[in-house]
């Protein structure tokens, strides 16, 4: 083993020779594409913050009382139409069955002997051995006894209603959002058991404050901003339909909109994630520059710009997104200032911009 002493004698030694740190040979120049920044017309409006929520979302809720026995899905789950989705404790109903069962066999035994005595005394009054009053009242008794028999078929039905009520379905296919009971709960006619909702169709909701609710109503075009699929940029998509609340918040004095999103952009996010929503009502000339040169490092915004000896970072504040038009930079460039489409790349020993400028 190398002793301290041998490994600062051999670290010396590599110091002092005359290759050990020849400086490297130059590198290639790496050729960096570039775009000259012009200001540009682009739509402009006011921009609030929305969240996304499901169109369909249900609180799924007991209709008999009794013990939780299974909870047969977890947060997140997705199920279809029909499906159980928990079970509540159903011997009482299963009692009230039985019980409705054994009434409707009463009532069909007593409608069975009413029929028999009204046709009997039918066919006695026609040879006149009972009188009319006879007749009548075997009459009144085979239709009391059909009612009975409708009354207790009608009971046992509702009994059958309650049976099924211990078993809860879900009303459509969807995920489950949330569970609210756990097995060994005692559920109760409208408490809560878990929250459903359908993954299609979403909705972005925007509280628009009740000042300016006349300018968005005004607006020629709202957009909504969400990102692509694959997780690319974010791009502005026009809603399938909107509706406004005719009423404001008394409290945060806002006004509600809710912007049904069409399914292709539905698929790209999720209910309670954040979007942008924009009420364009005009255009103007804003400096704008193109996404993929925007250099973000931590809380550090920049871009690289072209010059003489190569490139240089220089920090930018930046505005609202324009979609395919590029973003909006509030301070940091001037009007003829040229910007690497490649910031990476830029940063590289070496990085030349490109010979020809791209124009904006």
């Amino acid at each position: 083993m190398f002793s301290v002493r041998r490994l600062s004698a051999v670290l010396l030694a590599l110091a002092a020779a005359p290759w050990a740190w020849a400086a490297p040979a130059a590198a290639t120049a790496i050729e960096v594409p570039v775009v000259q920044v012009r200001p540009q017309p682009v739509a402009t409006g006011i921009e609030y913050d929305a969240v996304i929520q499901p169109v369909r979302q249900s609180t799924i809720a007991a209709q008999a009382a009794g013990r939780v026995v299974a909870l047969l899905v977890k947060a997140g789950d997705r199920v279809k139409a029909g499906q159980v989705l928990a079970t509540i404790d159903d011997r009482e109903t299963q009692t009230g069955v039985q019980r409705s069962q054994a009434q409707v066999a009463q009532a069909e035994a007593d409608l069975r002997n009413a029929k028999a005595q009204f046709d009997r005394t039918t066919e006695l009054r026609q040879k006149g051995f009972v009188s009319q009053a006879a007749l009548d009242s075997a009459e009144a008794q085979y239709k009391a006894a059909l009612a009975g028999r409708d009354q207790a078929a009608a009971a046992l039905r509702q009994a059958g209603l309650a049976q099924g009520y211990t078993r809860v379905t879900a009303p459509y296919e969807g995920w489950v959002l949330q569970t609210l009971a756990d097995p060994g709960d005692l559920a109760a006619p409208g408490r809560p058991l878990l929250v459903l909702y359908a993954p299609r169709p979403l909705r972005a909701v925007v509280q628009v404050p009740a000042s300016l609710d006349a300018v968005a109503r005004s607006a020629t075009r709202v957009e909504v901003q969400v990102p692509t699929a694959k997780g690319g940029a974010a791009s502005w998509i026009e809603p399938t339909s909107r509706t406004a609340l005719p009423a404001a918040d008394p409290v945060a004095q806002t006004v509600e909109w809710r912007l049904d999103l069409p399914d292709a952009a539905a698929s790209a996010v999720v209910p309670g994630q954040q979007v942008r929503v924009r009420f364009v009502g005009g255009s103007a000339e804003r400096l704008v520059i193109p996404a993929q040169a925007v250099l973000r490092r931590g809380e550090l915004t920049g871009v690289y710009t072209a010059t003489e000896q190569g490139f240089m970072l220089k920090a930018v504040r930046l505005g609202a997104d324009h979609g395919a038009a590029g973003i909006e930079v509030l301070a940091g460039l001037g009007r003829d200032d040229r910007v690497a489409l490649d910031p990476v790349r830029a940063g590289l020993a070496g990085a030349r911009p490109a010979a020809a400028a791209a124009a904006r």
